[in-house]
């Protein structure tokens, strides 16, 4: 810590990296700081239940990192990091057999009957732009838009609540049960406006890059970042927790990677009432509640076609999904909606030969540590009877548990605050540069800041491209393309 930096970052979750790589590929002396010994955040793969398995602590599945506009800059493939695609995205099984959303649009189209026209229609505008729409919507949303037609395209479909919006477009049971499927990951009622934002973005992601996995666990992209940043010559140190200023090392910049209460604890009276009420004041959004898997199988679903997917959406028909949402700062459904990843059917690295991971989560008010176990395999066992004996060891991570793991996750928030409309627009404050704060040379790069949530780097790039703008006079174009040299990550099936 004695080198003179001119950038200090708090916080190694993929923010923070994101922030790091971009100062650092500017040419300034960075150093990142991280709480725990390994870097990561919700990126950490951990041993969580028997020897040889290997279990995503946060998030599993990746669209948004392959696709991403900051991750498309670093070449993150020669450091070590490999992407896995399924055979398909995502499958919602029904009582009937199942929905599969397919990397191909007109075989999508297929597998909805009637409703095939229509999702076509909904999805090939966008995805003729995609990159471009990507690059609006992953930003403050006060600024002005490089593809404008395209975004008041997306905008039209994207504010009315998800659920309404299902129900104008979709008449077939299959169709609806996939969109509700999709607009559950926003973690808030399906009834709630803008719901149809993160929908349509998943599906279109779908279509544009897949739904992949790194092999050997999430914790291969922070892994990657990490050496990508020593290799320009930032510096990552482990183990170290920062409480208050006096614990920072000198340096021009600050960023930090955390929660609106930890940058409070940091800026202290130097910051101004207002803001400091505006970060005491930040709101949250529901919690989850997770469990990893150890299983002596595969999961032995009625359907053999949910194998052909890492992603799998448990809730049953539209309405069921509806129900189980509904209700989400106050209870649990009886019938949760479960977010399930079954990546060793595609990864073999991340179990013993024959056995393999299963990583299901379903949404609880912030902060519950009620035990829900029960609830969500019976919703696996539900479209996979049989599954409980296959149970070698499992683990269960409450909402509490994320929290006290990192303050990122207050309530085990994995968006990092609640997403609805006013969420997206004062993230922490309404500004057109939220991630600068009053007081000079701090800047918060957290998922509390423009996008939100997601694994994607892109509140990490944003803020440190305000700073070297601020204090360093660097400009950089926010849409340049990847180098050739420099693209993501290699793919391979």
């Amino acid at each position: 810590m004695a080198m003179t930096l001119d950038a200090v970052v708090v916080g190694a979750g993929p923010n923070g990296l994101a922030a790091a790589l971009t100062l650092a590929r500017a040419g300034l002396r960075v150093q990142v700081i991280e709480a725990h010994q390994t870097v990561g955040g919700g990126l950490r793969s951990l041993p969580l239940t028997l020897p040889g398995f290997v279990h995503d602590y946060g998030s599993a599945i990746h669209p948004l990192a392959i696709a991403s506009p900051a991750f498309r800059r670093w070449p993150l493939h020669a450091f070590g990091l490999e992407w896995v695609q399924p055979d398909a995205p995502v499958v919602h099984p029904l009582g009937d057999g199942s929905v599969t959303l397919e990397r191909d649009l007109e075989a999508t189209a297929d597998g909805l009957g009637a409703d095939g026209p229509t999702w076509i229609r909904l999805m090939r505008p966008l995805l003729n732009d995609w990159e471009g729409l990507l690059h609006d919507v992953l930003r403050p949303l006060p600024r002005v838009p490089r593809r404008p037609l395209t975004l008041a395209r997306f905008g039209l479909r994207a504010l009315p609540p998800a659920a309404a919006l299902g129900q104008l477009l979709f008449r077939t049971p299959q169709a609806r049960a996939l969109w509700a499927g999709l607009a559950a990951h926003t973690a808030q009622p399906l009834t709630a406006p803008g719901t149809s934002a993160m929908t349509l973005a998943l599906g279109l992601l779908g279509h544009a890059v897949g739904w992949p996995f790194p092999r050997g666990g999430a914790q291969a992209i922070a892994d990657a970042m990490r050496a990508h940043l020593e290799f320009l010559g930032g510096s990552v140190v482990t183990g170290v927790r920062v409480g208050s200023a006096a614990d920072l090392p000198p340096a021009r910049v600050t960023l930090v990677d955390s929660s609106p209460a930890a940058l409070l604890q940091l800026l202290g009276d130097r910051a101004p009432a207002s803001y400091r009420a505006a970060l005491q004041g930040y709101r949250y959004g529901p919690g989850i509640q997770k469990i990893d898997y150890a299983l002596g199988g595969p999961v032995p679903w009625c359907d053999p076609r949910v194998a052909r997917a890492a992603t799998v959406h448990l809730g049953g028909t539209a309405q069921e999904v509806l129900r189980s949402e509904a209700q989400l700062t106050t209870q649990v459904s009886r019938h949760p909606y479960v977010l399930a990843a079954q990546h060793t059917l595609f990864d073999a690295t991340r179990a013993p030969a024959g056995q393999h991971t299963f990583w299901a989560y379903a949404h609880v008010p912030n902060g519950s540590a009620e035990p829900i176990g029960d609830r969500i395999e019976a919703q696996i066992e539900r479209y996979a009877p049989g599954f409980r004996d296959r149970v070698l060891a499992r683990h269960v991570t409450t909402a509490p548990d994320l929290q006290a793991y990192s303050p990122v996750f207050q309530g085990g928030d994995f968006n990092g605050g609640l997403l609805d409309l006013w969420g997206l627009l004062a993230r922490p404050v309404p500004t057109p540069t939220p991630y600068r704060t009053p007081v000079r040379g701090f800047y918060l790069c957290s998922s509390s800041t423009p996008p939100g949530g997601g694994i994607h780097g892109m509140p990490g790039f944003h803020a440190a491209l305000a700073a070297l703008k601020d204090e360093f006079g660097i400009q950089d174009s926010e849409g340049q393309a990847a180098d050739p040299i420099r693209g993501s990550a290699e793919v391979r099936p």
